[in-house]
């Protein structure tokens, strides 16, 4: 499979959570991943996009997906300065970081440039 990339904007209120988690389980399954992987991509963007909206200081979010040989990429992004070490000390955040490193195969929260990212990948087994 090349490398597919897929960008969703959405406004930052959660009524769209499942908007973006069927748009990632959609792909996720075009992939080929299996039922399982499937619901760890979606629950994986679901956490995120709650954590974005958050911190999104009504902005919309924007999610840019990657379908690449053997991984599903999503990243969540908004312009935000308080997503980064804050959200160390935040209880809902850490929960959040708990859910996202047990079923991602790999993620990280960085601000930049005024803006909050968030990364996730989930390899095709």
């Amino acid at each position: 499979m090349a490398s597919d990339r897929i960008v969703l904007s959405v406004p930052a209120r959660g009524e769209y959570a499942r908007t973006v988690r069927m748009a990632a389980a959609e792909l996720a399954s075009r992939m080929g991943m299996s039922i399982d992987e499937i619901d760890d991509v979606r629950i994986a963007v679901e956490e995120s996009f709650a954590l974005a909206a958050a911190h999104a200081s009504g902005a919309d979010v924007t999610f840019t997906f990657a379908l690449e040989a053997g991984a599903f990429a999503a990243t969540a992004s908004t312009p935000s300065n308080t997503c980064g070490e804050e959200l160390e000390e935040e209880t809902g955040s850490r929960y959040a970081r708990f859910i996202l490193e047990s079923v991602c195969d790999e993620f990280e929260i960085r601000t930049d440039d005024g803006a909050c990212y968030i990364r996730l990948l989930k390899r095709v087994s």
